[in-house]
């Protein structure tokens, strides 16, 4: 989403051209002799050297910042996107799941030297911020453009612009570079899924005594019961998740754990997510890579 609005902000972006001291170009008109097409001939011809396509139209001495707003909301849309998959991975690095890349002599906290803090995540969380706050100074500047061209017209500009450009440069290097050495522990993963899947695939176990000829409202009542108390177990006791084996042993439920462990497999519960994970990289990741293929790998070295 963000490339597509990458895409058509640079293809509609503008040039100013040679507009003169008040957008009129009439000392362009002077200097060719009042020849209007000459005057508009050489706006082009400039937007081309300068890789545009388009110039305003319309312009008093500068240009409309409505152009500085769109771009920076841009970024700002990238910074957003990265700040959500850095808050993902420092919240599954705090689980243990993953872990971004740590270097053999990193330090991870000055204080604990255990730690391994997800340091980039933590830095691209920290840049989108600046980038999110930065896209509301060409808004305002945007919108209290006087009619000439004044100094906060452009002292705000010089500022919020490049710098906006700059950190989104620093994020995306984080980006490529947390992406390239991301580690994914597996086992912790199915511990996890382990603890919580007995509880959600309650209903699954409930519909196969359903289908056998068990009574629902009693059933559910039963599972209740039982989640409660595994749940107790779990948070007061510190101990592991037994409500599968309570459904076994309860003779209500006419089954044994084999029968059940073959209900609650994982594989059960993921739906079209294979599916849907080819679909998007052969419908929308592999026509980007095909389109930008002359760019190369891209590696970004970052020192924490």
């Amino acid at each position: 989403m963000d490339l597509e609005d990458i895409e058509f902000v640079l293809s509609t972006a503008r040039l100013l051209g040679c507009k003169g001291t008040t957008g009129t170009q009439a000392s362009f008109m002077e200097l060719f002799s009042g020849d209007n097409e000459k005057v508009r001939e050489l706006d082009k011809k400039i937007a081309a050297r300068m890789g545009f396509s388009r110039v305003f139209s319309v312009s008093g001495q500068t240009y409309s910042r409505k152009e500085d707003s769109r771009i920076l909301n841009v970024l700002s849309s990238v910074a957003q996107s990265a700040a959500k998959f850095s808050n993902d991975i420092r919240l599954l690095q705090h689980l243990k799941e993953v872990e971004e890349p740590f270097e053999k002599n990193q330090i991870g906290s000055s204080a604990m030297a255990y730690k391994r803090n997800p340091m980039r995540s933590e830095r691209i969380a920290s840049l989108s911020r600046y980038v999110i706050a930065d896209a509301l100074n060409p808004a305002m500047t945007s919108s209290a453009q006087w009619f000439e061209r004044t100094l906060d017209d452009s002292a705000n500009k010089r500022i919020s612009v490049p710098e906006g450009f700059l950190a989104v440069d620093a994020i995306l290097n984080l980006y490529i570079n947390i992406a390239d050495g991301l580690v994914v522990y597996p086992k912790v993963i199915e511990q996890r899924l382990w603890k919580e899947l007995p509880f959600m695939a309650t209903e699954n176990i409930m519909m196969d005594v359903v289908k056998r000829g068990g009574d629902r409202q009693a059933l559910h009542e039963q599972i209740r019961i039982h989640s409660m108390e595994a749940a107790r177990i779990i948070k007061e006791e510190g101990g592991e998740n037994d409500l599968l084996e309570r459904i076994a042993a309860d003779s209500m439920f006419d089954t044994t754990l084999e029968k059940i462990k073959q209900i609650v497999k994982p594989e059960n519960f993921i739906g079209r997510a294979p599916s849907q994970v080819t679909e998007f990289i052969e419908s929308e990741v592999n026509p980007i890579l095909e389109k930008y293929h002359n760019i190369g790998t891209i590696h970004a070295e970052v020192n924490v």
